[in-house]
């Protein structure tokens, strides 16, 4: 990725983290990058009307123009109204976190998040890489749809470290989880990158490209549903694996 457009990235996601108007010297401090060249990208930015500021030394702030486009680019995303639907079906019926990712070569990133009614969530963001492939059910759920050999490569090449006394951290195990995660069609985290957290993955394909949906929430209540999150999710993915391109989507056996 070139430096402009890394930098211009970096000073939107800076604000939405910081989710307040910020001066010349915080942008400055939160980029890492010298002042002259900071204060060049607010101009170039103010000029297209994509910042302004508040008034004389109040800070900078993304203008609604950001938003406008955004939300105008959204509304024709294909992904989105072919596949939102039913994975808003999903959550809807489980009230628990529910993730679509994308696999990309070797890795997969997160392209939609629905969060649940309660405080108990799923913490990702779309954009997000999986942050450990042996230890999350979206890491295994994708070295269970490689090819043999090639998931073979990948685990010998794993730094299989601990993330909760429950990760699996001996290659032999890893790969015979692996193995019975592609017999069974879908992958379990059971607090084994957080605990008290429980993940399952299933996985489909879609426009030649495999899709991964995860349903995640609090021990207590993924084991109270049991089997329902289990068959919610694989119908999910059938559901989704059978969507058109561009088409109306539909929500699943339920209706939702």
């Amino acid at each position: 990725m070139s430096k402009i457009v890394r930098r211009t990235l970096d000073f939107f996601e800076l604000f939405a983290d910081e989710k307040r108007p910020l001066s010349l010297s915080e942008i400055s401090r939160g980029l890492g990058i010298p002042m002259s060249s900071c204060f060049d990208l607010i101009q170039s930015l103010q000029e297209r009307g994509y910042i302004y500021e508040l008034h004389n030394r109040g800070g900078y702030y993304p203008a609604v123009r950001l938003q406008d486009l955004a939300s105008g680019i959204a509304q024709k995303d294909a992904l989105v109204q072919a596949l939102d639907a039913p994975l808003r079906g999903l959550r809807d019926r489980l009230d628990e976190s529910v993730s679509l990712a994308q696999s990309i070569g070797r890795q997969v990133r997160y392209l939609l998040v629905y969060d649940p009614s309660h405080a108990l969530r799923f913490t990702v963001r779309v954009g997000d890489l999986a942050r450990r492939l042996h230890a999350t059910s979206v890491g295994k759920a994708l070295l269970a749809t490689l090819p043999e050999e090639e998931c073979a490569e990948v685990l010998a090449g794993l730094e299989l470290d601990a993330m909760t006394p429950r990760t699996i951290t001996d290659r032999g195990r890893l790969a015979e989880e692996i193995a019975e995660t592609r017999r069974r069609g879908y992958a379990i985290n059971r607090e084994e990158s957080v605990t008290t957290a429980v993940t399952y993955t299933g996985w489909f394909t879609w426009q030649r490209t495999p899709m991964f949906v995860t349903v995640a929430g609090p021990l207590f209540s993924m084991d109270a549903k049991g089997q329902a999150v289990v068959e919610g999710l694989l119908d999910t993915c059938r559901t989704l694996a059978a969507q058109p391109l561009g088409a109306q989507p539909s929500a699943g056996r339920d209706g939702k």
